[in-house]
This record gives C-alpha cells, structure tokens and sequence, in this order.
C-alpha cells in the first residue's frame, strides 16, 4: 500500500472534494482521481461513494481511513522523533566503567546533562578488561579506563587524573601521619576490591617486586562496601583518591600518601576512531574532549 495513494484517499475523505483534494495536494483532479482509482484496485474495494454528492465514504473506506490516519501519525512521529536525534533532543549513549572509574566520568556526565537534558546516559558496570572489546564490538558506545587502549581502531580523550592514597579511619594512628611506607602499610589488615582491576594488579606487582607481602584480610565487591569497612576500623585499603572524595570532604575517612606507590592514574573516555557515532554520541566526545582540552 502506497503512502502517495494514502494521503490522496485521506485528501478527499477530508475535503469531500476531488477538486479541493487536488488543490490540497498542489496536484491535478486526473491525478487524484487515478491515485484513488488505483488505491481501489489493490484493496478490492470502492472506498468512495460516487453516487453521493457529499463524496460519502463507504463502510471500507471508513475502515481504510481510521488506519490510514494513525499511520500517518506515526510517520510524523517517526520523521519527529528521527529529527530530533539529529538535534540531540533525544537518544542515548552508553558507558561501560568499573567501581574505580565512574567517579571521574560524572563530572562528564553532568557536563554533557547541562547542554542535553533530553539524552538518557546510560552508564553500565563493566570489568577494565573487558571495556575495548565492548567498545570496539558496538556493545557500547564509550569505555571508561585508566590505561591507553592498545587497540588501533580505538582513540581515548584523558578526562581526569587520579592518584592511589592509602585510606584509613579517623582513629587509625595512620590519620596523623602525612605518609607511610610500604612495608608498614604491608603489616596492616588491607580490605581490597575482590574484583580484579589494573590499580589493584599493579599495587600487587610493586609489592611482589620488593619481596614483601600484602596483608589482604577482606575482600569485598564493591567500593562503597570497602570505604564502609575501613570507617568501621577492620583495616586500611589502597585505592584511588577520586572514589572517596565524599568521605574525605566530610572527615569520614582520612586518606595518607604511600611514596612508593605514587600512581597518577590518566582517567580515558575510550571511544572507537572507525564507523559512525550517533548524533548524541558525538557530542558526548566532543564534550569530554573539550574538558579535557580546558584541564590541559
């Protein structure tokens, strides 16, 4: 069935009129005539009564024309809604980070929320090792990660920088040094993520180095879980500064440099260089990028 033929129908059902119809359609009475004509042929049905002066509909052309009006509507919808995308009223873009990164993606979110109110960001927990892959696969459209990815078809944009500290309660004799060493911070209880992540595989592989050992006496699956268990004095834990920003604001935590262990972390919106980006996509790197360009 011909969108065309449609409208020409939904024309005369409208105006009564073949004439009026045609000049509603910017079109000649031949032309409308025919497009109904043909219209007919394919259904099988007369939809307008000839005989009727007020150009009256027949029972299927009362049918045809209830559905023809709502196919009309979605296609304004949809032409609506696919131009919107284009203006970025609407759309979504998804981000893959971990428990350690999405700290320094909201300051980005927040960014881009302020210019697209309309565009659902949709942040999804990711493990680091497997955020390239997600990305490059389509599955997502950003990735967040504290390492370049070695992946030619993949670019990355630094949005923060972060540092490993050691956190520790406010009662821990630790809170009032500036810093400690790695082999006093070794023969602590250590509460550490039980999910793997680079920042813990390199604090692991420091320690391995020197010959000594990590004293990992609870592992726990998320962050907030971790900063809980250091404020209620079951040990200390290594992890980047960004993530216990809130606790250190309120004096909940303390946090104190290990100088061996001094980590700047580069904080990357990982993207894919090849294909297309949505509209929404695109302004989503273009705000991280000019973040990143104001820090530099």
């Amino acid at each position: 069935m011909d969108m065309a033929e449609l409208q020409v129908f939904l024309a005369i059902a409208t105006e009564r009129s073949f004439s009026k119809a045609a000049g509603r359609l910017h079109r000649t009475q031949p032309a409308i005539s025919q497009g109904l004509k043909r219209l007919e042929d394919e259904l099988g049905e007369q939809l307008i009564d000839r005989s009727s002066r007020e150009g009256r509909l027949t029972e299927a052309g009362l049918v045809l024309k209830d559905y023809a009006d709502r196919l009309m509507r979605l296609a304004e919808e949809a032409d609506t809604a696919v131009r919107e995308l284009k203006d970025v009223r609407r759309g979504r873009v998804r981000v893959g980070a971990n428990d350690g990164t999405v700290h320094s993606l909201l300051p980005l979110v927040a960014r881009f929320r302020e210019r697209f109110p309309a565009v659902q960001v949709d942040v999804r927990r990711v493990q680091a090792r497997h955020i390239g892959h997600e990305v490059a696969q389509r599955s997502l459209d950003f990735g967040i990660l504290t390492f370049a990815p070695t992946a030619k078809d993949l670019g990355s944009v630094v949005i923060d920088v972060d540092d490993l500290v050691l956190l520790v309660a406010r009662a821990h004799p630790f809170a009032k040094r500036r810093i400690v060493h790695m082999e006093e911070v070794g023969r602590q209880p250590i509460v550490a993520h039980n999910d793997p992540s680079p920042a813990r595989d390199r604090v692991l592989r420091l320690y391995e180095r020197r010959h000594e050992e990590l004293n990992i006496r609870v592992s726990l699956p998320s962050l907030d879980a971790i900063k809980r268990a250091v404020e209620m004095g079951m040990g200390v834990a290594i992890l980047p500064r960004r993530c216990a920003a809130s606790e250190l604001s309120r004096g909940e935590l303390v946090a104190v440099t290990i100088p061996e262990l001094r980590l700047r972390r580069n904080v990357r919106l990982v993207y894919r260089r090849v294909g297309d980006l949505s509209h929404a996509a695109r302004e989503f790197l273009s705000t991280a990028t000019a973040m990143s360009e104001a820090r530099a």
